[in-house]
């Protein structure tokens, strides 16, 4: 708990037998209350290591894709109590020791929202993002900056933090089940008007660590953008999108 709020944790799962206790291990558990783990029908042995370390958790039936596990997880923490929702990979590509960070930029009151971004700094390449990776991210992050009139470092990060605000208004069961739904979420969130602050975040590139291929990588990619300019059009008034069929609160005043 960080000021009173509650903290939980959310842990997307897929596979991740071999990496999910050296995550376990750097999670600040003195501020968390909360540790949930969702197993989209894993091949390994993740849900049983989960169970063991006495983590929540809950396993689809089967495989419905990484969109449709964070649906879960989110539904799930904000049923247990959870005011400030933090999602990490249990890949241990992203370091857990920011969760305090984060979670605290949300609980002082000066975010809705804490992105930990690999390109704020010098580290992406250094922790062995491949080169057509990082590439595509700037390219991908520069145009869609355009397309919804915002400014971030990256859009495509898996490491977030959310007041419960943000997830009770956002329609995140629009969305889609695949890898794209994080950035139709952090999209509808720009439309909403919440604050996104960034955090700076080492990354580690690993076998172990899951990604997508590059095929995969490909559609996500286009995804990307048909959602930034799903937008656009919607604000245009020359396509309403169900996903951004919401009314925006009103933009923070200066102090408040």
């Amino acid at each position: 708990m960080i000021n009173g709020k509650r903290v939980a944790v959310i842990l997307p799962a897929y596979n991740a037998e071999q990496t999910l206790r050296a995550t376990y291990a750097d999670i600040p558990h003195l501020i968390v209350d909360d540790l949930i783990l969702v197993d989209d029908h894993s091949s390994d042995r993740t849900a049983a290591v989960a169970r063991e370390l006495g983590i929540h958790v809950i396993v689809h039936d089967r495989n419905l894709g990484y969109g449709a596990n964070q649906k879960t997880c989110y539904a799930e923490a904000l049923s247990r109590g959870a005011e400030i929702v933090v999602m990490v990979h249990p890949d241990y590509q992203y370091t857990p020791r920011l969760i305090t960070a984060m979670a605290s930029m949300i609980a002082e009151g000066e975010f809705d929202v804490v992105l930990a971004s690999r390109i704020l700094g010098v580290g992406a390449l250094a922790g062995g993002m491949p080169l057509y990776k990082y590439i595509a991210n700037r390219f991908l992050t520069f145009t869609e900056n355009l397309l919804v009139s915002h400014k971030l470092s990256e859009y495509h990060t898996g490491y977030r933090a959310w007041s419960r605000e943000v997830l009770e208004r956002l329609p995140l069961q629009r969305n889609s089940d695949d890898f794209v739904f994080d950035n139709q979420m952090l999209v509808q969130a720009i439309h909403a008007r919440f604050r996104i602050g960034e955090v700076s975040c080492p990354t580690s590139y690993f076998t172990e660590a899951s990604s997508i291929n590059f095929r995969r990588s490909v559609t996500y990619g286009l995804g990307v953008l048909a959602t930034a300019a799903a937008l656009r059009l919607h604000r245009w008034g020359l396509r309403p999108s169900p996903l951004f069929d919401f009314v925006p609160q009103p933009p923070p005043k200066r102090g408040a």
